[in-house]
């Protein structure tokens, strides 16, 4: 039986959705089902009308479903907002004795806050009931969300968990004895289950950590302050330092410092924060300091939608700096991808020593899915050129040349304090030990052993990837979390018969022009299909590889792309 099963629970901020959706994913990832999780949510702490949604398949999922086949209202907004999202047979869950509408047939009501105050003792506890009820009319198997409950209120004490654990067990039997026989959707475990569940913030903040990260700076904003804190959660397990910054000018060059002592560092901050730390990121070009720096994309310019998703931060972060120095601009697509790209923009800031920056949204930021665990002896560290005991005695003491013109452009690096080494370095420009300079012959040397470095990073860096036939007649290209409701979207443009495959860039720069130009040679019609205005993507397609994309499909309302609005957008430039 394929199961593809859309939960959105809806309500105000503060009325505990998150942990809803939060407790079905667990239960059902336990059970050995796929899980996809996406938030949308105001900028405010409480009020305002907020949803979760919950999509449980079979099968890897990778994106949210328009469709909904069970709405959780916990307040009367929710039904008016979403009922018509409704798939036919689909189900509304809410609380008959609180929200005052006129019952359907789809409508299943349940004493939400009753059973929260007779079973849990506290009306905290209606987002329990709600989850027990969601499982019961499905016919889940209870143990599953028991065990849950029990995992993450465990830290609070026995008597948490078991007033949970019957506010769930009150709302699972009601909905259970009440309404089974008039709703019959059943989802059943397809096993265990030891696959993680975690959002794209998460696996940054692990892959920094197994990459060796050991000092993170950060001004909270969102959509990256979740990196920051799970970073900062860990500083004592892993003996890590987080510092939060009085502001993101002073983030970046804390983390310069770091990365000048010889530490792995990075940052985390939003587009608009960003724009603060370019000037330190200017600085890390021209003293060659390794650094690491994410940026979440949200709506702007200035604070825009802080919660909403955007992918308007592209060329910003190519072109981020005055003058021209390299850097490496990685988009992970998937969790996956942005625990192993973490990893990646390390070894190459090091090896390079140069400034990483890895560009997500909030879709992906926020987003949580459930994946396999990462395979931890395929990490690689790689530190590049250090200068080793046997350098540093054949140049004699205090001889060392931090900057030092290599055919590659990376010069032997050494940490302040290396015995026989002194190690300066400058803003300003400098010649090769490191000391200010003015003439037009170092100057012109000193650039070019920079850039030289670029060469070096372009053989560091995977081709795009391609879903579907190589051959495709038709090819569309994305970035970032936009893959999962690509690739959705090409595997139902294919059942209805459409020659198409996807092209998927999770590095835009170095951008790989040959491998991007050698399918758009094959393709009859392409398209870019991105979170912005004037399809930034297409713009550095065509730049870099002089070829236009023959549509865009673009979204820039703060909310992230479905597969069904791609298929339709598709189907009309194809058949118009």
């Amino acid at each position: 039986m394929t199961i593809d099963f859309t939960f959105k629970i809806g309500g105000e901020a503060g009325q505990g959705l998150q942990s809803i959706g939060y407790a079905l994913s667990k239960a059902f990832a336990k059970g050995g089902l796929y899980v996809f999780l996406n938030q949308d949510y105001e900028s405010r702490i409480r009020g305002g009308h907020t949803f979760v949604q919950v999509r449980v398949r079979n099968e890897p999922v990778y994106t949210l479903s328009e469709e909904v086949n069970m709405l959780i209202a916990l307040n009367k907004e929710t039904i008016d907002l979403h009922k018509t999202e409704l798939v036919k047979g689909g189900a509304i869950i809410f609380d008959g004795e609180k929200i005052p509408i006129k019952a359907e047939d789809n409508c299943y009501s349940v004493p939400l806050e009753k059973l929260a105050l007779e079973k849990g003792g506290s009306k905290i506890m209606i987002n329990t009931v709600a989850t027990g009820a969601a499982m019961g009319m499905l016919d889940y198997d209870f143990n599953l969300l028991a065990d849950v409950l029990s995992e993450e209120f465990g830290r609070k004490g026995k008597d948490v968990v078991e007033s949970n654990v019957k506010a769930a067990r009150a709302g699972y039997d009601y909905a259970k004895e009440n309404y089974r026989g008039k709703y019959d959707f059943t989802i059943r475990p397809l096993g265990s289950s030891k696959r993680m569940f975690l959002n794209g913030s998460e696996a940054i903040a692990t892959g920094a950590i197994v990459a060796g990260c050991k000092f993170m700076a950060g001004y909270p904003m969102t959509p990256t302050s979740l990196i920051l804190e799970f970073f900062a959660s860990k500083a004592r397990d892993y003996n890590l330092v987080f510092v939060q910054s009085e502001d993101e000018l002073a983030a970046i060059n804390m983390v310069i410092g770091a990365g000048y002592a010889g530490v792995r560092a990075m940052t985390a901050t939003a587009g608009d924060g960003f724009a603060l730390m370019v000037e330190g990121l200017g600085q890390a070009g021209m003293t060659e300091t390794p650094i690491v720096a994410v940026v979440g994309q949200r709506p702007g310019p200035a604070v825009g939608l802080p919660t909403r998703t955007s992918q308007a931060d592209l060329l910003f972060m190519i072109g981020a700096g005055n003058d021209e120095f390299p850097r490496a601009v990685f988009t992970p697509s998937t969790i996956e991808d942005a625990f192993w790209l973490t990893i990646k923009a390390f070894n190459i800031a090091e090896k390079y020593q140069i400034p990483v920056i890895i560009l997500i949204d909030q879709h992906l930021a926020d987003s949580y899915r459930t994946v396999d665990r990462f395979d931890l002896s395929k990490v690689k560290i790689e530190r590049g050129e250090m200068l080793s005991e046997e350098q540093i005695k054949a140049m004699g003491p205090y001889n060392y040349k931090r900057h030092q013109f290599t055919e590659s452009g990376v010069s032997p690096r050494a940490i302040p304090g290396t015995p026989g080494c002194l190690v300066v370095t400058d803003a300003d420009e400098h010649n090769e030990e490191g000391h200010i300079i003015e003439d037009a012959e170092t100057r012109t040397k000193m650039v070019l052993k920079r850039l030289r470095k670029f060469e070096g990073v372009k053989k560091e860096i995977e081709p795009p990837k391609i879903y579907g036939p190589e051959d495709a007649k038709i090819t569309l290209i994305g970035w970032g979390s936009t893959y999962g409701a690509i690739r959705e979207a090409v595997d139902t443009l294919r059942k209805d018969g459409i020659d198409v495959n996807m092209l998927y860039i999770n590095v835009v720069w170095p951008f790989p022009k040959d491998e991007v130009s050698l399918v758009l040679s094959k393709a009859e019609m392409s398209f870019v299909i991105e979170n912005n205005a004037t399809g930034q993507l297409a713009y550095l397609i065509k730049s870099e590889t002089g070829r236009e994309v023959n549509e865009k499909i673009l979204k820039f309302d703060g909310r992230p792309f479905s597969p069904t609005h791609i298929v339709k957008e598709v189907k009309k430039k194809v058949k118009g």
